[in-house]
């Protein structure tokens, strides 16, 4: 059944994001008015440059981790798996299973096209298609 959905029919297009310059305790909040677990991390021209999650910033914000003013470009992951908006749910639950063991499973991934940012999938609209 995933491999005949596509990633474009599934991805949420109205991505919340932030910019490299954001503060990091901005950038906190607003993933918690939001309720989501990640922000991309886009440049001017909408390219992905990182992404940033809930866990790992709430996590280090407790500890006192970062200094006043920390900007998001300091602990933003810069290496991204994405997807393109093109490829199969199937492609997806794979690419976010690979490297599991390491990492941790990754419950969203920014789809792009010429590494500009259109969509993201996460977990949950994955799921979501599974119901329907």
């Amino acid at each position: 059944m995933l491999k005949n959905l596509k990633v474009k029919d599934q991805m949420t297009t109205n991505v919340i994001t932030s910019s490299s310059e954001e503060d990091v305790v901005f950038a906190f909040e607003k993933l918690m008015k939001k309720k989501i677990s990640s922000l991309p991390v886009v440049d001017d021209e909408n390219k992905i440059i990182g992404i940033i999650t809930a866990s790992d910033l709430g996590h280090n914000l407790i500890l006192d981790n970062y200094n006043l003013g920390t900007k998001v470009k300091s602990v933003m992951v810069k290496e991204v798996k994405t997807i393109d908006i093109d490829s199969t749910l199937q492609d997806a639950v794979n690419k976010m299973g690979e490297d599991s063991n390491e990492n941790g499973i990754i419950n969203q991934l920014p789809v792009v096209d010429d590494g500009k940012l259109l969509g993201i999938l996460s977990d949950g609209d994955i799921l979501r298609a599974l119901k329907e």
